[in-house]
């Protein structure tokens, strides 16, 4: 594409992106007016960062990773903790797009100088913050395609990478018919480093240069089987006041309309096991309390939040409802099964291989459109499994609990399975450090 073309390209999408801008400007002051915690991320958004976070980003080479929200930040913490193995005077600076995900970078990346909010993409604040930050390196996660930023970044003097990319069947949908301007956005990047064959073939028909592409698995593999250590599994059964013995379902990340499929499993397990458990994870924390009604409303008076353990009943609870943040990988390990939601309502489900580098079994709903190649992994070894509906929830659970050999053959095959794909955050780290020269 010529430069005439590209610019072309590049002052329609500023145009369009000022009409929404003065569309959204509206709710924009309104919540900086009357919700001050948002003006410190607003801030950052514009490329504005506080004197003590850019006080503590010193050092070299200077490495800028982004991650979205929650499951971006989860899958990076490897590649985060290795480039700071291997360049232990370096500046790793992440970013994230969400408050949740900001949240689990400060919590979990210790191994980062310094977390902040991803700039808008609008070229001044863009620009502010490059030139602040001075990144010699950017590695952004999954498929976060920013133009004005992958441009700006290139200009100043920047490599540009895309570690851990995947397209989804929507995303493809609705690329390919702005492939003219994606070919443009992707020339700005130096490499792109793709989950799977099928992710590297569609990126290269929206556009990318062949010679960049390259396909070196999922670092979620890498960051779930990292994650699932016995030292977890005794810490969380020691907050839950459970016994080695005790038969658990845990249900996790679930969203509204899936606490209800979940709930009537779990009474008609009870039906046929009254001792069988109930670990209820919400997916935003914030609906607590509207999950108590629930639990309430199918009579189930023997619950306890996990926010008042241990103790306070904690051990005589039929039900945890699990309302505090970051713990959910940990979780997993002390499921006899799982179902894992935003899957059975159409959220895109969330991420199964957590659960399964415990040996876990996984059910989830049909909407699994952001974790397809997790699912196509998983079943094909017998430990994912879809369902439908709430119906066919029960009837599964039922089975597995009456099952247990079973069940465990399944587990355990699907933990050797997702233990032998590891190597993708090592991939990437080379990818880094050619692209560096160091």
């Amino acid at each position: 594409m010529g430069q005439g073309a590209v610019y072309s390209v590049y002052k329609l999408y500023n145009f369009l992106l000022l009409v929404f801008s003065l569309g959204a400007f509206p709710i924009f002051l309104a919540k900086f007016v009357f919700t001050p915690q948002k003006r410190r991320v607003y801030a950052q958004k514009l490329g504005f960062f506080p004197r003590e976070t850019l006080e503590k980003m010193e050092g070299e080479p200077r490495i800028w990773i982004h991650a979205v929200s929650l499951g971006e930040v989860g899958a990076i913490h490897p590649l985060v903790r290795e480039l700071r193995k291997v360049y232990p005077g370096a500046c790793l600076m992440v970013s994230t797009g969400t408050e949740s995900g900001q949240k689990m970078a400060r919590e979990r990346l210790t191994e980062a100088s310094g977390t902040f909010y991803f700039p808008w993409d609008c070229p001044r604040a863009v620009r502010k913050a490059i030139r602040r930050l001075r990144p010699e390196l950017f590695a952004i996660s999954e498929t976060e395609l920013w133009p004005n930023f992958l441009r700006i970044a290139k200009e100043e003097g920047a490599k540009n990478v895309l570690v851990n990319g995947r397209i989804s069947d929507r995303s493809f949908r609705r690329y390919r018919k702005v492939r003219f301007f994606f070919t443009a956005v992707l020339d700005n990047l130096d490499a792109l480093s793709m989950i799977r064959v099928q992710d590297g073939e569609r990126i290269i028909t929206m556009g990318a240069n062949p010679v960049h592409v390259s396909v070196n698995g999922n670092c979620k593999f890498d960051q779930a089987a990292s994650q699932a250590i016995p030292v977890h599994r005794e810490e969380m059964r020691e907050i839950a006041g459970l016994r080695p013995q005790d038969r658990v379902l845990v249900a996790g990340s679930t969203h509204e309309g899936e606490e209800e499929a979940v709930l009537n499993a779990f009474l008609r397990l009870v039906q046929t096991d009254p001792e069988a458990l109930l670990i209820l994870a919400p997916r935003h924390i914030d609906r607590a309390d509207r999950v108590v009604k629930l639990l309430e409303g199918h009579g189930i008076q023997r619950w306890v939040r996990r926010s008042r353990l241990p103790g306070e009943g904690g051990k005589r609870a039929r039900v945890i409802l699990w309302d505090t943040f970051g713990e959910l990988s940990k979780v997993y390990s002390l499921a006899t099964l799982v179902f894992c939601g935003g899957s059975l309502v159409s959220k895109r489900g969330q991420n199964i291989l957590e659960p399964a580098a415990w040996g876990k079994v996984v059910l989830y709903g049909p909407s699994m459109e952001d974790f397809r190649d997790a699912h196509e992994f998983l079943s094909g070894v017998g430990a994912g499994i879809m369902i439908r509906n709430g119906e066919e929830l029960a009837e599964r659970c039922l089975y597995f609990w009456n099952h247990p050999r079973e069940l465990k053959e399944r587990g355990e095959a699907g933990k050797e399975a997702l233990l032998a794909q590891r190597g993708a955050t090592q991939r990437n780290l080379e990818l880094i450090r050619k692209l560096l020269g160091r």
